[in-house]
């Protein structure tokens, strides 16, 4: 039978979790406006291609919202309704930077996030959270082509 200490060290942990994975979701709605924003805005035959993947992406990011969002209710949390902050530019080539930096952070962040779920014992999330890895790391790719850079190395924070 688990202490009681080990069980408020439990509950502390999952409410830990309940916070870093809200800064995820409020990551998600960001993500959203900006593509839906960015996609809108991108002007020139050059940007076309890429304006109609960044809708696609867009409803990829509301998909993963929904799933962090069913994952901290599931955990007994209240799913955040603000989003991080939409960087604009009037220059395609640095929105496109600001999407690529923000999944660069994004899929950093869920390696960490899968780590911590199942340390808590948690599979379930962390199995959501690999696959919704796979499509950050689709986006970052996308986003790289278009801007003609090799795509950037998602080293753990600290290493």
């Amino acid at each position: 039978m688990p202490k009681q200490n080990d069980k408020k060290q439990n509950n502390q942990s999952v409410q830990d979790l309940i916070k870093v994975l809200n800064e995820d979701l409020a990551r998600e709605y960001q993500a959203i406006i900006a593509y839906i924003v960015y996609s809108n805005v991108l002007r020139g035959a050059k940007w076309m291609q890429i304006a109609a993947e960044l809708k696609l992406h867009a409803a990829e990011e509301l998909q993963h919202a929904l799933i962090l969002a069913d994952q901290i209710d599931y955990l007994g949390g209240m799913p955040t309704a603000t989003p991080k902050e939409v960087k604009l530019s009037e220059k395609a080539e640095e929105m496109l930077r600001f999407d690529l930096d923000n999944e660069t952070e994004t899929i950093r962040n869920y390696r960490t996030r899968v780590k911590q779920a199942e340390a808590l014992g948690h599979y379930a999330l962390a199995e959501q959270l690999r696959k919704i890895i796979v499509q950050e790391q689709e986006h970052q790719h996308d986003l790289a082509t278009a801007l003609g850079i090799d795509v950037p190395n998602v080293l753990p924070q600290g290493a």
